[in-house]
């Protein structure tokens, strides 16, 4: 295969800071957290500022941000005084563009109105709260720490407090969930009017409660048929309410899609701090780097002035071609031929001949970019199992 020198131009970059806090940990989450008492968030925010200090001071920045987001974890665990002193020292050192997209993710349990106008006043303007269900017995059974009430609430002080980008999170596929269950959620939810919907399906990752409960028979999840069910039932009820689908767990009202994201799936840079954080750098054929998800060498790395980040991959050019369609494909604008061409030198069939054919029809070329349909989505690892 010949070789190409990818272009160097890309748009703003992002920030993703990492919140491993929690006050409970739920039984399906395998992400990086702890439950936490105040004075050790306090330290770790500390650290944060330490790490961003870092990067501003070995010149890491390129250009003024342009999204930022704080995951977790439970980021709204972190007072808005605490948001506010990390954005403005960003605002200090690297700077952010005049419409970056600034979001937090909250547990409903965890907010009030007070606390979400002095996320709006510090600088977020988007929320996305993890709903997951607006039913009482599903709540309880993914170990979430709110009610159906507290949800509706939070989203109704969000609005108050001048938020005008409300995400909320849907979990599918519950055990013993039923298609009119999943119905009654869906409708609930959209009586709140968010501005986006991500949709996940429950899945049971290694090394959670949840695995340890469907190893001894007490935890049945629906089978593929009934998932798939849940699946299109999702699409056909939110497209018919207005939403893009525009990646195949998310959907959003118009001019309402997550920027920090799309960054992620267009391989666009994502610098990156905290304990358990991963970042993406574009230059080249692409590097991803992640801090290793321990709180005691992050602490010693960073009051040692050294770097906390370890070098996961540095991309060659058919990793960083299979990567592209890994991410790209995930997306309803998919990926165009013609960027694709002018990235590596050649066009996605020729760079994968069988993979394209053996999607068959689930794959299309359609105005310049290549797109799964929904069904394709719907077997997506299955598919793209064949380009990497």
């Amino acid at each position: 295969m010949s070789t190409h020198t990818p272009p160097t131009g890309e748009s703003s970059p992002s920030l993703y800071l990492h919140i491993p806090f929690c006050r409970s940990k739920c039984p399906y989450c395998d992400f990086y957290s702890q439950v936490a008492d105040q004075p050790q968030l306090n330290d770790y925010v500390g650290l944060l500022l330490r790490h961003l200090a870092w990067l501003s001071d070995n010149q890491a920045f390129t250009a003024p941000l342009g999204t930022v987001f704080f995951g977790g974890g439970t980021p709204s665990l972190l007072a808005p005084g605490q948001v506010d002193a990390i954005l403005q020292q960003l605002q200090r050192t690297v700077g952010l563009t005049d419409s970056a997209e600034i979001s937090i993710e909250a547990n409903p349990g965890t907010v009030d109105l007070a606390r979400l106008q002095g996320y709006r006043q510090a600088g977020v303007n988007r929320l996305s709260f993890g709903v997951q269900s607006l039913k009482s017995g599903a709540l309880r059974t993914l170990g979430r720490g709110h009610s159906p009430r507290e949800a509706v609430r939070a989203v109704a002080w969000a609005r108050q407090a001048g938020f005008r980008n409300v995400g909320c999170d849907l979990m599918f596929g519950l055990p013993s969930q039923s298609r009119d269950e999943l119905l009654e959620d869906l409708f609930a939810l959209l009586q709140l009017q968010p501005d986006h919907l991500s949709c996940y399906g429950l899945t049971v990752e290694a090394g959670t409660p949840f695995e340890e409960q469907q190893s001894r028979g007490a935890l049945k999840l629906p089978d593929e048929d009934a998932f798939s069910e849940f699946y299109l039932t999702i699409h056909e009820q939110l497209t018919g309410a207005g939403f893009e689908h525009y990646e195949i767990s998310n959907y959003a009202q118009p001019g309402h899609l997550c920027s920090h994201n799309l960054a992620y799936w267009r391989r666009q840079t994502c610098f990156a701090v905290g304990a358990g954080a991963h970042s993406f750098m574009a230059a080249g054929y692409g590097t991803r780097r992640a801090v290793p998800a321990d709180l005691q060498r992050y602490r010693q790395h960073l009051k040692q002035a050294r770097d906390p980040a370890e070098t996961l991959e540095t991309f060659d050019q058919q990793g960083a071609m299979a990567e592209t369609l890994y991410l790209g494909l995930r997306c309803r604008e998919g990926v165009a031929e013609e960027d694709f061409c002018r990235r590596f030198g050649l066009g996605v069939a020729e760079a994968f001949p069988e993979a394209v054919r053996r999607c068959g029809e689930r794959l299309n070329l359609s105005g310049g970019c290549w797109r799964f349909d929904v069904q394709g989505w719907l077997l997506f690892d299955h598919f793209i199992s064949f380009f990497l």
